[in-house]
Formats: C-alpha cells, structure tokens, sequence
C-alpha cells in the first residue's frame, strides 16, 4: 500500500466513525476532552502505521484499542497504583495491543468493550448534544461539532469557516475547557433538557448548511462539502432522535434546498437566478427524500414548527415546474405562519419577496420599506438587493441603482456581486 492511499484510507474511516470512536471513548473515561484529544492521537497513529503496515481487518476496532491505550497511559502518568488505571489495565489484559500498537485483535480487545450496539446511538447523541452545549458560545459550538462530530479536520475547518486554523484550534480547546470548568457531564439529557436543548443542535447544524448552501464570503457560490456535512448530522440526527418533528422538518429543509444545488451555478461556477434555472437539473432522489422527510416531520408532530415550515415553502419550489406556476398565495402563508412562530427581519424580508411574486411589486414594497426603518438588517446586502429589485420593477431606476450599488458596497461574495453588478449595469 502506498503512503497516498494508506491515508486516503485514514481519512475514510475517520469520516465515517469519528463521532462513534469518540463518543465509546468518552464513555469509557467519563472525559469528554479527554477522549477528543485519546481520538486524535489514535488517527494519528494511523497515519503513521497504516500506510506502512496496510489497513487492519478491523480498522475502527484498531483505533478504539490504540485510543483507549493511550487513556491507561495517562492515567498511569496521573498516578502509578492509581484504582481506576487498574481497573482499565484489567480489562485490556498485558496482550491486548502489540509493540507496534496494532491491537493483536481489535474486536476482542476494543469493540466487545467499547462498540457496545446497544450503546453506540446514546453516544453519539451524547457527543451532539455535548457539542452544542449553550454554556458554549455559537463559534465553538460550531467548530466542535464539525471537529467530534463530522470528524473533519482544524484545517478543514478553518477553510470551511474562512477564519486562520489557529483560530479554529483556540476556539476548539476553548471549548473544552469551558465543558470542562462548567463540569458538563458526557450523557444524553433528559428528555425535558433534551428538548430544551434540541433547538441549539438544530441551530448548528442549519447554520454549517446556511454558509455550506450560500457562502457569505469567498469565490464560491455554494461549499458543497459544507452544505453536505450538515446534511449527514441531520440525517444522523434523524435517526437518533426519531420522534422529533423539528428535526424531521430540519433534514427536509437541507433536502430540499440542496435539491436545487446542482442548477444554482453556471459551467464557470456563476449564479444561475431561480428563473433561470433548468429545472431538470434539480436533484429529484433529494426532492422525494427532503418531501418525505416532511411528511414524517407532520405524523410525528401536531403542526409544523419553524424548520418544517420552511421545508414547506421549499417543496413549493420543488414541485412547481416554473417560477410562474409556483403557488405564490400558498409560499405567503406560510411566511406569515413563519413570521408569527420565529419572528425575525429575514423571514419578513422573504415575505416581501413572497408577495411580490403574488401580488406586484407595489404591494411588497411598504414591507421592505418598513424594514429599512426598523434598521434590523443594516449592514446586510439582501435589503438593498430586494429593494433595488422592487424598484427596477416598477420603473424607478434612478432609486434602483442607488440601492443596487449599496447591496454591492456589503455583499462579501465575489459570486454574488458579479449578479448585483450586472443588474445595475443593466440599467444603463
């Protein structure tokens, strides 16, 4: 095996089984930093061992063993007769890992211990709701997820984040170390803070998708590696936590939504607007997912909440075979519903966009007017955009190229000024 594909090889089992190894881990010591740290010594001897020695049969079960060796060896540095390194040492047995650290036998050694079936959904729950934990603040909780639970890397983080991997690294055991000094215990709460806690999760995970799906900076329109992490936490969590209608309701937002990835950007990688899309290009194995994902989020729930009601404006898309045809009066009421459920400046901002569509653009444009008095959005480019829109519609071009050039001045994407630019330039 060359050392290429020995890592390759790495890399693939550590996306896969990040969250799981760590979680047994964590288990296994009751520290959840501890294991964080136990997990990534363990990935890095396989760096070192697999290229060289080939993958074991086993390799999840190799990484759990090398893992829980290097906890006996800190808790023997801790403390030589300590009780509970002896209990460790006990169970592994003199036998259980070679010289090299390849476990003689991953299974017996690891798995029988640690990947416990039973246990493995309870700890990756755990690990998520660890993760996101309020006492954390919104930066961190995002960048330990996708470090414990989506397994990426600091440097992939970073990328994903567009901020220095030493930022990412700070925040990381940041994090840690305010679970730690909050002493946040490594369990799945009970189900009343479990519920209390779930809009947290959901809230992570919908904004790894949100820059994943409209990146706020940066060349790119759409991070599409972003937007699928997202997808396979909710998809996890789906499974995890299978009678939560917001969650349901979340997985078919993303499903949804990344439908329509695959004809959002031109050959050259620019925006292709929604009425400009070949609708045939949507991917519709992600429309049927994302639709079903709704009706399961409506049987399990009595109402949609706030992400099933968004999933539901964006089936409406979905099934609609043009701009034109798409049911307006429907897409409105359901941003009402919205406004009235999580009231926020965005939702009302679409809203107007909503009723544009459905009844002109005179009667959405005191709506974004109200918007800019309220002064909620400054600093956004998506006010000035729309509005610059409205206004273009109605014959208003002077105003038009006013707010045009504004949403220009504030938008961070290079994709998305290249749109703004050419409407205003369109103007004449």
């Amino acid at each position: 095996m060359t050392e290429h594909t020995g890592r390759e090889a790495v890399a693939a089992v550590w996306r896969i089984e990040s969250a799981r190894i760590v979680g047994a881990l964590a288990r296994y010591t009751g520290d959840f930093a501890m294991a964080e740290d136990l997990a990534q010594e363990a990935l890095a001897e396989a760096l070192v061992t697999w290229p060289r020695a080939g993958v074991p049969q086993h390799p999840a079960g190799w990484l759990l063993t090398v893992g829980r060796r290097r906890a006996i060896d800190a808790f023997r540095r801790r403390a030589a007769l300590d009780e509970r390194y002896a209990t460790l040492a006990g169970d592994l047995g003199e036998g259980g890992v070679l010289t090299g650290g390849e476990p003689a036998d991953p299974v017996r050694a690891a798995a029988e211990v640690l990947w416990d079936p039973d246990q493995i959904d309870d700890d990756v729950l755990a690990l998520i709701f660890v993760s996101c934990h309020p006492v954390l603040s919104r930066e961190a909780r995002l960048a330990l997820t996708l470090r414990v639970v989506g397994g990426l890397t600091s440097d992939e983080i970073a990328r994903a984040c567009l901020v220095p991997t030493a930022t990412v690294q700070a925040r990381i055991t940041r994090a840690k170390k305010t679970l730690a000094a909050a002493r946040v215990p490594f369990e799945v709460p009970s189900a009343a803070e479990r519920g209390a806690r779930l809009g947290s999760v959901l809230g992570v995970i919908y904004l790894i998708f949100t820059e994943g799906s409209s990146a706020s900076s940066g060349t790119d329109l759409i991070r599409v590696d972003l937007a699928g992490e997202a997808q396979r936490l909710a998809r996890v969590l789906s499974r995890l936590m299978p009678t939560e209608p917001e969650v349901y309701g979340l997985l078919a937002l993303l499903e949804l939504t990344a439908a329509r990835f695959p004809a959002r950007t031109g050959p050259d990688g620019e925006p292709v607007l929604l009425e400009q899309q070949n609708r045939r290009r949507w991917d519709r194995s992600a429309i049927r997912r994302g639709r079903a994902a709704l009706a399961r989020a409506g049987q399990v729930g009595r109402g949609l909440g706030a992400y099933g009601l968004q999933a539901a404006i964006a089936e409406c898309h979905a099934v609609a075979p043009s701009v034109a045809a798409t049911d307006w009066d429907r897409v409105v009421l359901l941003y009402e519903a919205l406004g009235r459920l999580a009231p926020s400046p965005v939702v009302e901002l679409n809203r107007a966009v909503a009723v544009s569509m459905a009844g002109g653009p005179a009667a959405a444009l005191p709506l974004v007017d109200d918007l800019v008095a309220g002064g909620a959005l400054d600093g956004s480019h998506l006010l000035p955009s729309v509005r610059g829109e409205l206004l273009t519609r109605l014959g208003r071009v002077a105003e038009a190229r006013k707010e045009l050039a504004a949403a220009i001045a504030l938008c961070g994407n290079e994709r998305e000024r290249s749109v703004l630019t050419g409407k205003l330039d369109a103007l004449g």
